[in-house]
């Protein structure tokens, strides 16, 4: 992939002030892109990653939205054509906050069904209003949809069971999507890590149990946020031109698909 190979293009990247949502803009943003980083509510990261993204000569703005309400999806979408005059690529990286901790995890009896319908709304939900609002502007002219989830989805190595099973549903509404955008020229896939350190969410995991996870992965260490940004960077660009529905799994080869 070549330096300036998103030059004209716009990508509005999701949940992207902070661990792998900022490294994915930074990565559009080196290789030309202008970049819509959307945040939550810490704004000052969002014009942090903002700033990196033009040291690398793009274009860049942060625009602030809650994307698990539908109004706020599709004015961040709107505000975005408004910035940026198209969209080219959206990747949903943003889901709701969560806590990767093996010690301290819920099990099924500790569970209530709204915590389910949380992480639903933050994985699924988000990318559905997205989704929603930009395939129109996608249509027709070879447009990507990048979704993150998670080798969680693949290998319950430990039961996140509501992050997980949101996860899940995220790639089936993935593949759905893809049967009905590939004949609009728009392709649809997932972008699956392992556990991604150092980010807010792998904050709580204990040192012990990320040493157990290295040692089962073939590449004997955990993934980077860069290391994520890398595979959706491909999976959004003309490389990966023939490939619609997929589940990429990044994680060292942990799980072997």
């Amino acid at each position: 992939m070549s330096a300036g190979e998103f030059a004209g293009k716009v990508v509005l990247v999701t949940g992207a002030s902070r661990g792998i949502g900022a490294a994915i803009a930074r990565a559009f943003a080196a290789r030309g892109a202008t970049v819509g980083v959307n945040y939550l509510r810490n704004g000052e990261a969002a014009r942090e990653v903002v700033r990196a993204c033009e040291d690398s000569g793009a274009e860049a703005q942060a625009l602030q939205a809650d994307v698990t309400v539908p109004g706020e999806a599709v004015a961040l979408v709107e505000r975005t054509l408004r910035a940026f005059g198209r969209v080219d690529v959206l990747v949903n990286n943003a889901f709701a906050p969560y806590s990767f901790d093996p010690e301290r995890r819920k099990d099924l009896a500790g569970l209530a069904w709204p915590d389910f319908l949380r992480q639903y709304e933050g994985s699924v939900g988000a990318a559905f209003h997205l989704c929603q609002a930009v395939l129109p502007h996608l249509a027709g002219r070879g447009g990507a949809i990048v979704n993150i989830v998670s080798d969680l989805v693949e290998d319950p190595v430990v039961p996140y069971h509501d992050y997980g099973t949101a996860k899940a549903a995220l790639v089936g509404f993935s593949r759905q999507l893809a049967a009905e955008a590939g004949p609009l020229g728009v392709r649809v896939n997932c972008v699956a890590p392992g556990l991604v350190h150092p980010t807010e969410g792998s904050a709580a995991t204990r040192a012990a149990f990320r040493e157990s996870i290295m040692a089962a992965t073939p590449l004997r260490r955990l993934a980077r946020p860069e290391d994520v940004a890398g595979p959706v960077v491909f999976l959004a660009s003309p490389a990966s031109a023939f490939v619609t529905g997929q589940v990429l799994l990044v994680d060292g080869g942990r799980v072997m698909r």
